[in-house]
């Protein structure tokens, strides 16, 4: 559990430039004091101490304002970036190397209403390997998060998102980077997208078919026009020859 730890502490180092030592980020980071308390409580909540381990996770909560049920699973190198108001659910299941930022919810929804049914169902996000959840998310339900996936601050997310895909807005929308290569770097937040909005695509590609049909429409009824007139000339010049 110490080896894990001290990888924690450099996991932090890493992605925050704010972290001068690592005596700062054991002494000042809500994010990494919860982690601790996780591990220690996850290996009480295996070892089959239930109560004793949702207590020492309660205790936690309302030193770091962190809540992170005992019962979930996270990997190594987990870094929470600030942290103020995260809660992680009890059949959560975060990879190696995720990031997550202030507020984010990673909450449970199962089909059944009942809640007594509901023990021992995967109620909760897979988070994989390099996911990254930017500030005030909300990640719902048995769902998957990508390797290398990122969802942006404040977005809501009900879908799975597939690697190295961005998921943005409320309800999320998956947005495609335009260089691939660069899919599973560091981003702060999850915020950075260079990538076209599908949306906004498809959008753009019904508005100027719209556009084309409109302009096929004015010159089919422009060609009628000129016939009509064609026809009544003709039939003038016959009158007056008949006259």
């Amino acid at each position: 559990m110490f080896k894990t730890l001290k990888e924690d502490v450099r996991a932090f180092m890493a992605r925050d430039p704010a972290a001068r030592s690592t005596l700062e980020i054991v002494l000042c980071y809500p994010g990494y004091h919860a982690l601790m308390f996780y591990r220690m409580t996850h290996w009480i909540w295996n070892a089959g101490w239930r109560l004793p381990a949702r207590f020492l996770a309660h205790i936690a909560k309302v030193l770091t304002g962190i809540e992170i049920h005992p019962g979930a699973t996270i990997g190594r190198r987990f870094v929470i970036d600030h942290g103020t108001g995260v809660v992680i659910g009890e059949t959560s299941d975060i990879g190696d190397d995720v990031t997550l930022y202030q507020g984010v919810t990673l909450g449970g929804i199962a089909p059944s209403v009942d809640s007594v049914s509901q023990i021992g169902q995967k109620r909760h996000p897979t988070l994989c390997d390099g996911a990254i959840i930017g500030s005030g998310a909300a990640v719902l339900g048995p769902i998957t998060i990508g390797e290398g996936a990122k969802v942006g601050a404040n977005s809501v997310v009900t879908k799975s998102v597939d690697a190295c895909m961005t998921a943005v807005g409320i309800p999320a929308r998956v947005v495609m980077p335009k260089d691939k290569s660069k899919s599973k770097d560091f981003v702060a937040y999850g915020t950075a997208v260079d990538g076209p909005d599908p949306l906004l695509q498809t959008i753009e590609e019904l508005r100027r078919q719209v556009t084309k049909l409109s302009g096929r429409l004015e010159e089919l009824e422009g060609g009628k026009k000129s016939s009509s007139n064609g026809k009544a000339s003709a039939s003038g010049k016959g009158r007056k020859k008949a006259c």
